[in-house]
């Protein structure tokens, strides 16, 4: 028998296949994980919705493959109706708890179960692909007990293989996955970069070829220019460092990073102008009044820019775990779709790797990005001309021409500035 490639979420049609976890021969029991896909940088599982064998794969590492595609033939086995044997998928999705891993970070999973009474009468209607309903169907998965991550509601393939998951016997152990993709311990070291080997070839694909294609989009499209500004940061170190441990008591590691988010956040809602995109067909401006800042985080597959919703409404100890929390699922490649769209603004910080300043690539369709560079400590001339001791940061600023001047851009870097001088405001709110 044939399987096909099933709907991967809403309006994604075609993914690049990154590596199998089963071979010809192995059996296959419903709820394992078959392959992983790539789409815009999100590594997503694909489960089985049958029990059977492996007979062939129809698709190799790097392959652009297409919703609906064969990808596997398989012989099916012969086993009771799943009405009759509750998978531990049904099981599962019986229960109104999140997930295991999403109780552990402190949040609500997108794939949380509806909660209430069980009457077909009170039940929302689902709204589901056919193939996201037969692959339900086939798991013994109830999707008027699945909330969708999709628009309006929308049960996408990726609810259910979440769903899935957070079942003991379809653990990604179970299918040989790598150390990058099981659920990390304190004791397992952090993935180190390919830094590459002298002498050979690499193949452009996976998340190093998204990147590719969306940094040539960029540039061939905005018309950059950045500018450069110096900030002097004391108040903010020095208050960082008193919230160490208040914040550590609540498992949440204060970085630089958090604070520039919500003066980013902040200086937006004073300069709307940066927290716009261009439509190109409408030939319009279209000025958004939400605010979802990127975070760019250094990965072994490359770079990944997941999203921090609504991080206006967050307060300091929030953004910071918010940070925390996306940068690990980046760095171990279990970052959802969802957690990669919608960015309104970017920041990208170097400090941490030593470099000064640098000249970011504006994340299309975008039209600003913060580029943050090392603090350092160095003498500086006060009100009175007396030289200080101060702790300095160097500010990039990128912006797109067609939307936003000099002077608007500078405007923007001001309000960031005033934001981070003043630490204690982006505390208090």
């Amino acid at each position: 028998m044939d399987f096909h490639l099933p709907e991967l979420g809403e309006g994604v049609y075609e993914a690049e296949m990154t590596r199998w976890l089963v071979k010809p021969g192995d059996e296959v029991q419903p709820g394992q994980v078959l392959l992983e896909v790539l789409t815009d940088k999100a590594l997503m599982d694909v489960p089985a919705p049958f029990a059977g064998t492996v007979e062939s794969l129809a698709a190799k590492d790097g392959d652009a493959l297409k919703v609906g595609q064969v990808i596997l033939t398989y012989k099916e086995k012969k086993t009771k109706a799943v009405a009759d044997k509750p998978t531990p998928a049904t099981a599962a999705a019986s229960k109104p708890t999140a997930s295991a891993a999403a109780v552990k970070s402190g949040n609500g999973p997108p794939h949380s179960l509806r909660q209430g009474r069980g009457d077909a009468a009170d039940r929302i209607p689902v709204k589901a692909a056919p193939s996201v309903r037969l692959m339900a169907r086939k798991l013994g998965i109830d999707l008027a007990q699945v909330r969708g991550s999709g628009p309006a509601g929308r049960i996408l393939m990726d609810d259910v293989a979440a769903l899935v998951n957070t079942s003991p016997t379809h653990e990604r152990g179970t299918v040989s996955a790598s150390p990058t993709r099981k659920q990390g311990s304190a004791d397992q070291p952090k993935p180190s970069m390919d830094l590459g080997k002298p002498g050979t070839r690499v193949k452009l694909q996976g998340v190093r070829r998204v990147i590719a294609e969306h940094m040539v989009k960029s540039k061939h499209t905005i018309p950059h220019y950045t500018y450069v500004d110096e900030c002097d940061v004391t108040e903010m170190v020095k208050l960082r460092e008193a919230l160490r441990e208040p914040f550590g008591r609540q498992n949440v590691k204060i970085t630089y990073l958090a604070f520039f988010v919500k003066a980013a956040a902040a200086a937006l809602k004073d300069v709307p102008l940066v927290n716009a995109s261009l439509d190109e067909q409408a030939g319009e401006i279209a000025l958004h009044d939400a605010y979802h800042i990127g975070i760019a985080v250094a990965t072994p597959s490359g770079l990944i820019v997941p999203v921090i919703h609504d991080a206006d409404k967050l307060s300091l100890l929030e953004t910071a775990r918010e940070i925390d929390r996306l940068s690990e699922r980046a760095r171990t490649g279990k970052v959802a779709l969802d957690e990669l769209r919608g960015g309104t603004f970017t920041v990208s910080s170097i400090g941490n790797l030593g470099g000064l300043f640098a000249t970011p690539i504006i994340a299309h369709p975008q039209v600003g990005i913060l580029g943050v560079g090392r603090i350092v400590r160095r003498p500086v001339f006060d009100e009175q001309g007396q030289v200080q001791p101060a702790d300095m940061v160097y500010l990039s600023l990128s912006f797109d021409h067609r939307v936003l001047d000099g002077a608007v851009g500078t405007q923007f870097g001001n309000a960031v500035m005033q934001r981070l001088q003043k630490p204690v405001e982006l505390l208090v709110g």
